[in-house]
């Protein structure tokens, strides 16, 4: 029992400042992808090489943060005064002076950045959307906040779903486009662009040839030409505001059905790349008054 009482109390770690005194940090065990950290109970200064926009929605304090993120209309204003920075930046995440950093599996410098603070790495696409929420609620110790998020989302996406299927009709197609620099993307049911809410949660129905193509990689490549045959009932069209969407005003994509009935729903691909908290409440809420309200 004493042991079990040891255990529940936490470990604490003494950190030394140059500015004061010793001061005790309590940590936890997080079991991580790649074994047992120790980690700050609550941290204090988070730097979010991935995975950030998770953080921030669960109130996270985060000094540093990746450029994408940061370019991301959706948290600019949150982001405000928040520095830059990358995996190769071990300088500038030196004078941030963190208590925790998460990374991804894939960056550079792992080992150097656990020697400046404990990180955490995840892999992308491991854990789908909405356990990577958890666990990230675990490792910031919000675990319960992070599931009550959970829960509630699910809930309202799948009411919005049997909403939506009732007025288009349970066999209607949705198709998820986006525009490159010379080719066209569409989208499976797990990369982002609201494609796991439509898909998963909103159980809607994706064309039999993107099922075919896209639904196991996640994402196709094809030329704009073969665009109509990947065309649903409905498109949400993934719009880059500094692409080349010139293809809008050719006959091609006018005379594609759903774009000549009024159903395509444009969303900005800037603000739509990522599947957290923040964005999926953002595109619910679109999702919503787009297919409801046409």
């Amino acid at each position: 029992m004493f042991v079990l009482i040891l255990s529940a109390c936490g470990n604490k770690e003494t950190a030394n400042t140059n500015n004061g005194p010793e001061t005790e940090t309590e940590t936890f065990t997080y079991q991580s992808e790649t074994g047992p950290i120790e980690v700050p109970t609550d941290p204090q200064r988070i730097i979010a090489l991935t995975n950030g926009p998770n953080v921030m929605a669960l109130d996270g304090n985060i000094v540093g943060i990746d450029q994408w993120t940061n370019m991301n209309p959706l948290f600019q204003e949150s982001l405000e005064g928040v520095e830059v920075v990358s995996e190769e930046n071990l300088e500038k995440i030196i004078e941030l002076e963190p208590d925790l950093i998460i990374a991804g599996s894939h960056m550079k410098n792992i080992d150097k950045l656990n020697k400046i603070a404990p990180t955490v790495v995840y892999s992308w696409g491991k854990l789908d959307y909405l356990t990577q929420q958890i666990e990230i609620g675990k490792l910031l110790n919000k675990e319960k906040e992070a599931e009550e998020w959970v829960n509630d989302f699910k809930e309202r996406a799948e009411s919005a779903g049997e909403a939506i299927r009732a007025k288009i009709g349970e066999d209607a197609t949705v198709s998820v486009i986006e525009s490159g620099p010379k080719e066209i993307y569409v989208f499976g049911n797990n990369y982002a662009r609201g494609t796991e809410i439509l898909y998963q949660a909103m159980e809607l129905k994706m064309p039999e040839n993107v099922k075919e193509l896209a639904l196991e990689s996640g994402i196709y490549t094809l030329s704009s030409e073969l665009l109509p045959e990947f065309a649903g009932d409905y498109i949400i069209f993934s719009k880059n505001p500094d692409g080349d969407n010139s293809f809008l005003e050719t006959e091609l994509w006018k005379n594609i059905p759903a774009v000549k009935n009024g159903r395509v729903f444009e969303i900005n691909s800037k603000a739509s790349t990522y599947s957290d908290p923040i964005t999926l409440e953002y595109l619910l809420e679109y999702f919503e008054k787009s297919f409801l309200n046409n």
